[in-house]
């Protein structure tokens, strides 16, 4: 066994040693909220509050720069970020996401590799765009989690009239990893010796795990409630608020009930997509606090939105930040408020220079979820808009009703918010060595018996098949410390809904394709390369525990929604091909066939490239798979698949077959499958 699958948490033999490794896990999280609240500070022209996130001698490595001290930090944000925060369409909006965060044996310091994707304008028709790696080292500084430093590694850059290209025009070097295929799967490695004493009750601890474990649900909730809006799906919508629930869009209005949820969805049009339409509104960001007791939490985040109308020509952007309130309604949590403030809104041809919301002042900056996490003291939120909301009601209070549990039985909740956290870190490595055609790392983060997708061709089982199938499409894989890439197609994961087992040894996990690509700068006419973004599903990927690793089990891919032709035209520009033109095949299909191919797979893979049926291209709409069922109702998606894809096929590869359970596929409380309306175990 190899020292990182060593490392994994042990059974907890004490009070002490759970203790101790609850605070481990809860330091994680801090570190990712920590740089999340780094995004959503610039997002409003919060420089000094900012810069007290970083440690005593925190510092920014940027590129070749090196900004080092409190005010040199400060004064350093500023001048990137212009006029946010003072000039009504001023934009600083900072996609840093798609985490992978280990922290040290000693729990006192954490590193993290992060993507970013900045969407700058000033308000008067100026725009910047820039792009690529954080690889951050973070420390515990008097009790409290800081940014030691920030390490960021320019991979492209821009304007939005030309679109962007490679810094300096160049071939991109690997950014270095600050982990290996065997420790990325370990997030929070074991620690040295005993535990000190702790002096906590079983009653504490099982406080501190069911604020993660509802942070999960939660998340989990938020990120469901995405995914349906894109479809317009509004049912599902409406059956993740509670009876109660109320919607309110500064600058449109206050909408309650369910019946008022209803209507505020369909400001957006009918329910369901039509052909050339495009409703993506991928969430970023998100931050999720929860209450004394569960009882109700909060989650915060970005979310822009892509729109179009194909059939027409039209595009168009939108910002917006969300707030939203949450509780436990018959054991389930619900959407109890949804606060949403629109920051911009543009035409996709004149770009988010251009805010054609017809504000005359900035946007007002909706409250963030608690103080500064650096310092504790409190970030002004004047201006908000608040809904008058009523206090929770006593069954509310009751269904929120904390049970203590045994030792034994506390390690597996524990475990099971550890799982949601090293299936994270499994999603985004995966995507980390693909953009770097890594593909003998890329194969070692599954697991032994693992499958994986190989776009338009069909399924691949076990590392070695896995590695062939990405060396036969695409050539052997190159030296990390001496490539040089031309053009990188991104595979950032985001927004993912990780639903662990009841034993915590196994999760699903669902997670969107956002693909923004990159390549060399043109040298005769001195601008980029068409460059664009492409966006896709992976609905029905599993993660498992595996020798104290977590590793990928299964992963599909779903491609592509929609893509664009260029940077200038954008997605509604996409034309269908002929009639009867079809793509060609996968060339891995001559070359290295696979083990299950998708034309296997009937009414799964049909209207997807190299599957069945005829193929489906933007603007036409491809269907939208989902491995859950709403997590509120129970409703079932019409395109529904609860399983790994191809376990239809070879049943020998369900989780199932090799001593893993399956996790819950609709309303769950505890990782138990609960009936619609009450969970399981709940008064």
């Amino acid at each position: 066994m190899s020292v990182q699958a060593d490392a994994a948490q042990a059974p907890a033999d004490s009070v002490d040693e759970l203790a101790r490794d609850v605070t481990r896990l809860e330091s994680l999280r801090s570190v990712k909220n920590l740089q999340r609240s780094y995004a959503q500070y610039a997002q409003f022209g919060l420089w000094n509050e900012m810069a007290d996130l970083f440690a005593g001698n925190g510092r920014i490595l940027w590129g070749d720069k090196e900004i080092a001290g409190r005010a040199a930090i400060v004064a350093w944000l500023q001048e990137r970020g212009g006029p946010v925060g003072t000039v009504p369409g001023a934009m600083n909006t900072l996609l840093i996401d798609d985490p992978l965060v280990s922290l040290s044996i000693d729990g006192r310091s954490a590193k993290g590799r992060w993507r970013h994707f900045g969407l700058m304008g000033d308000g008067k028709g100026g725009t910047a765009i820039e792009g690529g790696m954080h690889e951050n080292h973070y420390v515990l500084e008097g009790g409290r989690w800081k940014i030691a430093t920030l390490h960021y590694w320019p991979e492209f850059e821009g304007n939005y009239a030309d679109g962007w290209g490679n810094v300096g025009g160049n071939a991109l070097p690997i950014v270095p990893y600050h982990f290996t295929p065997d420790s990325m799967g370990v997030p929070v490695p074991k620690p040295d010796g005993r535990a000190p004493r702790s002096g906590v009750s079983l009653g504490m601890l099982a406080a501190r795990i069911a604020a993660m474990n509802a942070q999960d649900d939660v998340r989990n909730l938020q990120h469901s409630y995405g995914y349906y809006v894109d479809r317009k799906m509004w049912d599902d919508v409406v059956d993740l608020f509670a009876q109660d629930g109320v919607i309110e869009i500064a600058g449109v209005g206050t909408f309650r009930g369910r019946d008022g949820v209803r209507k505020a969805m369909e400001l957006m049009g009918p329910a369901g997509l039509r052909h050339g339409e495009l409703n993506d509104r991928p969430q970023f960001g998100t931050i999720v606090t929860v209450s004394p007791g569960a009882a109700e939490a909060y989650a915060r985040g970005t979310e822009v939105a892509m729109l179009g109308q194909a059939n027409e020509g039209k595009a168009s952007w939108e910002f917006s930040v969300f707030r939203n309130r949450f509780v436990r309604e018959d054991g389930l949590w619900k959407i109890r408020e949804m606060r949403i403030q629109p920051l911009l809104k543009a035409d996709y041809r004149t770009g988010w220079g251009n805010d054609e919301s017809g504000r005359t002042s900035p946007a007002p900056l909706p409250a963030f979820l608690g103080p500064n996490p650096a310092t504790g003291k409190a970030v002004n939120a004047d201006g908000q808009t608040i809904v008058s909301v009523r206090p929770l009601t006593s069954a509310v209070r009751a269904s929120a009703r904390l049970a203590v549990s045994s030792l034994a039985d506390l390690r597996r909740r524990y475990l099971r918010s550890l799982a949601y956290d090293g299936s994270m870190n499994v999603s985004a490595a995966y995507g980390f060595y693909l953009d770097d055609a890594q593909w003998d790392d890329m194969s070692r983060i599954f697991s032994i018996k693992g499958n994986k997708q190989s776009p338009f061709a069909g399924y691949y089982i076990g590392r070695d098949r896995i590695a062939g199938a990405a060396t036969a499409r695409y050539g052997a894989q190159p030296d990390a410390k001496t490539y040089r890439r031309g053009m990188i197609p991104y595979h950032w994961r985001p927004q993912p809904v990780i639903i662990a087992s009841h034993d915590g040894r196994s999760t699903s996990l669902r997670a969107r394709l956002f693909q923004p690509f990159t390549s060399r700068i043109d040298k005769a006419s001195g601008k980029p390369n068409p460059n664009a973004i492409s966006s896709g599903m992976y609905p029905n990927d599993q993660v498992v525990l595996e020798d104290g690793v977590w590793r990928m089990w299964t992963l599909t891919i779903d491609e592509h929604y929609f893509s664009s032709p260029n940077w200038q035209d954008g997605w509604a520009a996409a034309k269908e091909p002929p009639p009867g033109e079809r793509p060609p095949a996968s060339p891995l299909m001559q070359r290295y066939p696979p083990d299950i191919a998708i034309t296997e797979l009937g009414r799964r893979e049909e209207g997807f490239r190299g599957g069945t049926g005829t193929t489906i291209t933007w603007p036409g709409i491809l269907p939208m798979w989902f491995h859950y069922r709403n997590p509120a109702s129970g409703r079932t998606p019409e395109r529904y698949w609860p399983d790994c894809v191809p376990c239809e096929m070879r049943p020998e590869a369900r989780l199932t077959a090799h001593g893993y359970q399956l996790p819950p596929s609709g309303p769950q409380s505890d990782g138990i499958a609960a009936e619609s309306g009450k969970a399981a175990g709940q008064p």
